[in-house]
């Protein structure tokens, strides 16, 4: 009987062992075939994360987006820069040589007439001013040149314009470029005290200068050296501040020169 019982020990031992060395069921197979793994590739989702742009090939990229107005540079616009000075005029200027961008002379012809350059950059401007304009062939100073409109050439004349009357005078004007300019006006005055004021148009530097001669003539010519925006203007007034004579105490002008 022991030995009955121990044989039923033994069988009942190795029925027990059997059962849990039987393999695991296998987890079951994803729908094609592969088992579902840690790492597995993830495949492209049917459902787009974006919308599509049309006309693309695949793998293609959106256009990248134009840089919008803030994103260009900046121009830079040209600085405002103005120097004046004077000095006597000399016996005889040839607008030709002194003028090579443009040039104007009033008075040949006329106290209406002005002569310009030829072919000249058109940046001188005379805009006009108060009082009646008269014309004078007896200035000290003699202009000349070859290439003037409607007056082709001229020997050195003496010609130039003037207006009387405290409060008024000429207005002119050069146009700039945004390029360092020069232009050169020859003025005078008969018993009296005129007052150049040089401005920029746009507002900026601004300069003055004064001339007077209580008993008879004076010239001088004045230099501006400037620089300023494309479009912006040099105004030069020349006004009678005071006369020194009930006569026609007077502000003249012969001619403006640029380069």
């Amino acid at each position: 009987m022991e030995a009955l019982a121990a044989f039923a020990g033994l069988l009942a031992l190795v029925a027990f062992v059997d059962r849990w060395s039987e393999p695991a069921v296998e987890d079951p197979a994803e729908p094609d075939g592969l088992p579902a793994v840690v790492g597995r590739p993830t495949l492209p989702s049917p459902v787009p994360t974006a919308m599509a742009v049309p006309g693309l090939q695949p793998r293609e990229r959106s256009p990248s987006p134009s840089p919008s107005p803030s994103d260009s540079p900046t121009p830079v616009a040209a600085p405002m820069t103005l120097a004046m000075s004077r000095a006597d005029i000399p016996e005889t200027v040839d607008l030709t040589s002194s003028g090579r961008r443009d040039w104007l002379h009033w008075g040949r012809g006329g106290a209406d007439v002005a002569v310009r350059k030829r072919d000249g950059s058109g940046e001188l401007r005379d805009l006009g001013g108060k009082g009646d304009r008269s014309g004078w062939d007896g200035n000290q100073e003699l202009f000349r040149w070859r290439d003037g409109a409607p007056v082709r050439s001229a020997d050195p004349t003496p010609d130039g314009v003037y207006v009387c009357g405290r409060g008024n005078g000429f207005e002119l004007a050069v146009v700039a470029d945004g390029q360092p300019r020069t232009v050169t006006a020859y003025l005078g005055v008969w018993m009296a005290r005129g007052r150049l004021d040089v401005r920029m148009s746009g507002g900026g530097p601004s300069r003055t200068v004064r001339l007077e001669e209580r008993h008879t003539s004076a010239s001088t010519q004045v230099t501006v050296r400037f620089q300023a925006p494309k479009g912006t203007r040099l105004v030069f007034t020349w006004t009678v501040e005071e006369t020194f004579t009930p006569h026609c105490g007077n502000v003249g002008l012969q001619a403006m020169a640029l380069r």
